[in-house]
C-alpha cells in the first residue's frame, strides 16, 4: 500500500516491523523504490535479500528488471535479465514483456523490437507482448512488422481487447492505413474511451475533423463520456493547425463539463503554437500553466492548481527558445528543470546540448553531456552536430568512435553530421570508411539523405569523379541531390556543368527549389555573368512560382558587388521586401574591400554594427579595409573598439588528418611532438623560395600567442609543412581552416605546389583551393 502512495520510507518501515521477512515482502520493498526510480537502493535491497538467505523468485527478478527497464535504464536490464538466466531461474513471457514494455516506454523501438525478436526464438508471445510491442512499430513505421502481430492474434485466436485494439488502430493510423483502423474498431466488442479516443484520432490523423467530431458525438450516445485523452486531441489538432482560439475554448470545454486540463493537454498545446509559429502565444502557455488561476488571461479558465511542466513540456519549450535564440531564457529552463529533478530526462538533456550547442557556448554543452548517464543516439547527435555548427568538425570526427564504443548505433542523422563533418575537414580516409559501414547497412541502395552527404564529402575532399560516381549509382535521386552534384561542381569551379545539369533538370521535369537558384546564381557569379544571373533571378517567380528569398537577394548583390556595381547593388537592397541581414550587409562589405569603396563600405559597417554589434568578423573586415586603403589610424581605431567591448576573435587553427586521425595547429600552440622538423622543413622551403626571387613573410608570428589576432597567423603553412613530411609523395594533402587564407599563404602554397610537385587542397571556411603546378582553382579570387 505504501509503495502504490509513494511513501517509499513508510514501506521501509512497515518492512523493518516484519519479524520473518520471505520473498514476497522483500519483492515488494524491492519494487517501491525501482517504482520511486531509486534504483541504487533496489538493487542494494536486491543484494541484501540474497545475503539475508532468500532466494528471489522469477517475480523478483522481475520486479528488479522491470524497475531499471521503465526508468530507461535498458543496458542494465538486459545485464539483470542475462543474471537471472544464469542464477537459475528461466525467465517467462512476463519477464520478457518487463524489459520489452520498458522500452517502449523510453521510446527505444529499434531495442524493443531486436529484443521481441529474440523472444520468440523461446517464448511464444502473449497478449500483453502484443499489446507492448505494437507501439514499437507505430513509433518506427513498421507497419509489416504491426501487420504480422496482427495476423498472429487471429491466427492464435488472442481476444481482440481494448489494449490489443486501440494498440493496433494507432499503428494503422500512423502508418495512413485508415481503413484497417475502422475495421479494428469495428471488430471490437466492447469499447472503452480508449479504444474511441483512437479512433477519434485516427480521424483527426487524416484530417477529417467533421468525422471525429461524429465519433466524438457517438461515443457520448455509447454512453461513455469523452474525457481528458478525447479533448487533448482535438486541442493539438487545432494548435498545430494554427488555429488557437478554438484550442483556448476546448480547454475551458473541459472546465465546464468538470475535467481538468493536465499537462498532457498544455504540451500539446504549446507544441502546437510552436509548430504554427505562435511563440508568444506557447511561451505564455508555458507561464501560465504554472500560475494559480493564471490562464483566465487567455480566456482558458484554468481553475485550481498549477499544472507542473513535465519532461515533454520543458523539451518543447527549450526547442522553442532555441529556435528563437533566446539564450538567456533557456537558461533559466535549465535551471527550472535542475531544481525539478527533469534533467535526468533524455530527451530534456538531449534538448540542453542543443540550446547550447546552438548559442556557441560548447563548453557548457559538453558539460551537461558529459552528466548524461543513459547517453542514446539523439544525445549524441546534439553533441556532433553542435561541434560541427560551431566550426569544430574536427572534435565530432573525434568523438565519433566514443559513440561507437559506447555501444550506441549511428542512425542516419549521426551518419549524415559525420559525413558532413569529414567534408569540411578533408577528411577523406575516415569518409571512405563512412561510406563502407553505409554500403554494409544499405546494400540494395542508401537513403538520398546519405547520397547528398556523401557526394559532399567526396566533392569538398577534391574526389569530383566520386562524388559523381554516387550521384549516378543513386537510383532515386530527389532535388537535394542534384543540389549536393551542383554544389560540388561548383567546388571545383566548373560552373558550366551547373548549368548544364539545371537544363537536364528543366528537360526531365524535375521541379528545382530554392536552393537550385543559389546553384546557379553562385555558377554566374564564377562565369562573371551578370545577365544570365537576372535571368535565372526573375525566372525564379515568373516560370517555377518560387519566391526569391532573402539569400537569393544575398546572391545577387555578392554577383554585383564583384563585378563592381556597388551602387546598383544598394539600390537592390532598398527594393527589396525584405529586412537586409548581417549576411547580405558583409557580402556588400567585402564586395567594397575588393573595390576599396569606403564611403558605402561604412554604409555597411554601420547598418552590421546595428545589427550584429558583437560579430568579430564585421570588425574583421571593416580593418582589413581600411588598412588595404592605408588608413592606418582607421585600422587602429577598429582595434581599439573591438578591445573595448571586450571582443575576443576565434583562435586560428589548421587541421590535416592522417588516415583516421586528426592533427590541429592552433594559433599560439606550438606543443605537437613534431614542430622543430616542422620549423625546419619551413626553413628549407623559405630558402628555395628566396632563390627563386619569392621572399617569403616569416612564420614567427604563429609561434608568438600575442600576435594581432586580426592577422593571418599561417597555421595552414604549419599544417602543410607537417602534410610534406608525413603524406605520401604520390598523395595529396589536404589540409581546412577555420579562417580565410591570407595573400601571403596563398601566394607561399602556390609555389609548394610547384616547386615539390605536390598537390594540395585546402578549405579555408571561405573558399575551396585546389593547388597545382603552382595555380589555384579558385583564381586568385577568394
Amino acid at each position: 500500500m505504501y509503495a502504490a502512495l509513494g511513501d517509499v520510507a513508510a514501506a521501509r518501515a512497515a518492512f523493518a516491523s516484519l519479524p520473518v521477512r520471505d520473498v514476497v515482502a522483500w519483492t515488494a520493498l524491492v519494487g517501491a523504490y525501482a517504482d520511486a526510480g531509486q534504483l541504487g537502493e533496489a538493487f542494494d535491497l536486491f543484494e541484501s535479500m540474497q545475503e539475508s538467505g532468500v532466494m528471489p523468485d522469477v517475480i523478483s527478478w522481475n520486479t528488479l528488471v522491470s524497475g531499471f527497464a521503465r526508468n530507461g535504464d535498458i543496458r542494465a536490464a538486459l545485464h539483470l535479465f542475462d543474471e537471472m538466466r544464469l542464477s537459475g531461474v528461466e525467465p517467462g513471457v512476463n519477464s520478457w514483456n518487463c524489459i520489452i514494455s520498458g522500452c517502449v516506454q523510453n521510446a527505444r523501438y529499434d531495442e524493443a523490437l531486436g529484443i521481441f525478436g529474440e523472444m520468440c526464438e523461446s517464448e511464444m508471445p502473449d497478449a500483453v507482448t502484443v499489446a507492448s510491442i505494437l507501439p514499437a512499430c507505430t513509433g518506427l513505421m513498421a507497419l509489416g512488422i504491426g501487420k504480422q502481430l496482427h495476423s498472429y492474434v487471429i491466427r492464435c485466436r488472442i481476444k481482440l481487447n481494448v489494449y490489443i485494439g486501440s494498440s493496433l488502430i494507432a499503428m494503422y493510423s500512423e502508418c495512413g492505413e485508415f481503413g484497417y483502423a475502422r475495421s479494428v474498431f469495428a471488430a471490437i466488442e466492447e469499447k472503452n474511451a480508449t479504444v474511441w479516443n483512437e479512433l477519434i484520432r485516427s480521424y483527426i490523423i487524416e484530417g477529417r475533423m467533421n468525422e471525429a467530431w461524429e465519433a466524438f458525438r457517438l461515443m457520448q450516445e455509447n454512453g461513455l463520456q469523452p474525457d481528458t485523452v478525447t479533448y487533448n486531441s482535438f486541442i493539438a489538432a487545432y494548435a498545430r493547425a494554427g488555429q488557437k482560439e478554438q484550442a483556448y475554448k476546448l480547454l475551458s470545454d473541459m472546465v465546464d463539463i468538470g475535467l481538468k486540463p493536465n499537462v498532457v493537454s498544455m504540451n500539446a498545446l504549446i507544441s502546437g503554437l510552436h509548430h504554427h509559429g505562435h511563440h508568444v502565444d506557447a511561451l505564455e502557455a508555458f507561464r501560465y500553466m504554472q500560475l494559480s488561476n493564471g490562464g483566465e488571461a487567455k480566456g482558458w479558465a484554468l481553475l485550481g492548481n498549477p499544472i507542473q511542466p513535465n519532461g515533454t513540456t520543458i523539451t518543447s519549450v527549450l526547442s522553442l527558445l532555441t529556435d528563437l535564440k533566446l539564450d538567456r531564457l533557456g537558461k533559466e529552463v535549465h535551471c527550472y528543470a535542475l531544481r525539478s529533478g527533469l534533467t535526468s530526462n533524455i530527451f530534456v538533456s538531449s534538448k540542453l546540448v542543443d540550446l547550447y550547442g546552438k548559442a556557441g557556448d560548447m563548453d557548457t554543452a559538453d558539460k551537461v553531456f558529459q552528466g548524461i548517464s543513459n547517453k542514446n543516439v539523439v544525445t549524441w547527435n546534439s553533441l556532433l552536430a553542435s561541434y560541427r555548427k560551431n566550426r569544430k568538425p574536427e572534435i565530432a570526427l573525434k568523438l565519433f568512435p566514443g559513440m561507437l564504443k559506447s555501444d550506441v548505433i549511428p542512425n542516419l542523422v549521426t551518419l549524415q553530421i559525420a559525413l558532413l563533418s569529414s567534408g569540411m575537414t578533408m577528411a577523406l580516409q575516415y569518409g571512405r570508411e563512412l561510406h563502407g559501414y553505409i554500403r554494409k547497412n544499405w546494400p540494395d541502395g542508401y537513403p538520398t539523405a546519405l547520397a547528398s552527404a556523401l557526394i559532399d564529402m567526396y566533392g569538398k575532399c577534391g574526389k569530383i569523379e566520386a562524388a559523381r560516381l554516387v550521384f549516378e549509382c543513386t537510383v532515386e535521386k530527389d532535388i537535394a541531390t542534384w543540389n549536393a552534384i551542383m554544389s560540388a561542381y561548383l567546388l571545383h569551379r566548373m560552373p558550366s556543368e551547373v548549368t548544364n545539369l539545371f537544363k537536364y533538370i528543366e528537360q526531365s521535369g524535375i521541379q528545382p527549389d530554392s536552393v537550385t537558384f543559389i546553384m546557379l546564381l553562385s555558377a554566374c557569379k564564377q562565369e562573371g555573368s551578370m545577365e544570365e544571373a537576372r535571368r535565372y533571378f526573375y525566372s525564379m517567380e515568373d516560370v517555377y512560382s518560387i519566391q526569391p528569398t532573402l539569400k537569393h537577394y544575398t546572391c545577387m548583390v555578392d554577383i554585383m558587388g564583384t563585378a563592381g556595381l556597388l551602387e546598383e547593388s544598394l539600390e537592390l537592397i532598398q527594393k527589396m521586401q525584405f529586412e537586409p541581414d548581417g549576411c547580405l550587409w558583409s557580402t556588400l562589405l567585402k564586395a567594397c574591400k575588393l573595390h576599396s569603396n569606403l564611403e558605402i563600405g561604412e554604409k555597411a559597417t554601420k547598418a552590421l554594427f546595428e545589427l550584429e554589434p558583437n560579430n568579430t568578423s564585421n570588425y574583421m573586415l571593416l580593418s582589413n579595409m581600411y588598412a588595404n586603403s592605408g588608413l592606418w589610424d582607421s585600422t587602429e581605431a577598429v582595434r581599439v573598439a573591438m578591445t573595448e567591448k571586450g571582443l575576443n576573435v576565434e583562435r586560428q587553427c589548421s587541421c590535416l588528418y592522417l588516415g583516421t586521425a586528426v592533427h590541429a595547429f592552433e594559433a599560439g600552440d606550438f606543443s605537437h611532438p613534431a614542430f622543430e622538423r616542422i620549423l625546419s622543413t619551413w626553413k628549407d622551403l623559405s630558402n628555395r623560395m628566396e632563390q627563386s626571387g619569392y621572399p617569403p613573410q616569416e612564420i614567427e608570428p604563429y609561434c608568438n600567442a600575442e600576435a594581432d589576432p586580426l592577422s593571418c597567423q599561417h597555421t595552414e603553412r604549419i599544417a602543410l609543412c607537417f602534410g610534406l613530411i608525413s603524406v605520401h609523395s604520390h598523395d595529396p594533402i589536404r589540409i581546412s581552416k577555420n579562417f580565410r587564407m591570407c595573400l601571403e599563404c596563398h601566394s607561399s602554397i602556390k609555389f609548394i605546389s610547384r616547386d615539390m610537385n605536390r598537390e594540395i587542397f585546402v578549405s579555408d571556411g571561405c573558399t575551396y583551393h585546389h593547388f597545382r603546378n603552382g595555380a589555384c582553382s579558385c583564381g586568385d579570387m577568394w
